[in-house]
């Protein structure tokens, strides 16, 4: 939990930056307000230790966005059985991905070029 913890402290200073990785060390539990199994988006500038997701994602495939503008943290909180990992698309329907989100890992990304999210199964 202490990794945890000072991961998204990290990651918290560096949400002004480009884009950001960590390990949130996740798997099959609630991590953030991320259920075990999904991907998550929260809300722009959130500070994700007191923010809930605004987008959750559970199965495989693309889903598409909408209206998700500037820095969001997104974490892949897949179960770690399934090495899953998530990718950041800028084409509708999973189309162009051009950032790879390994299992466990958290981040900070640049959401305006983004319109889907695709759960890949390993």
């Amino acid at each position: 939990m202490r990794r945890i913890t000072r991961g998204a402290a990290a990651l918290a200073t560096a949400a002004t930056a480009a884009a950001g990785t960590g390990s949130a060390h996740a798997s099959d539990r609630t991590v953030y307000g991320c259920p075990g199994g999904a991907v998550c988006i929260y809300p722009e500038g959130a500070d994700i230790r007191t923010s809930s997701p605004t987008d959750i994602f559970y199965s495989y495939g693309a889903h598409n966005l909408s209206n998700r503008f500037g820095y969001h943290y997104v974490l892949n909180n897949q179960y770690d059985s399934a090495n899953a990992t998530a990718q950041l698309c800028d084409g509708y329907n999973g189309a162009d991905c051009t950032v790879t989100i390994g299992l466990n890992e958290l981040g900070v990304y640049n959401l305006t070029p983004v319109n889907s999210v695709v759960l890949n199964r390993p």
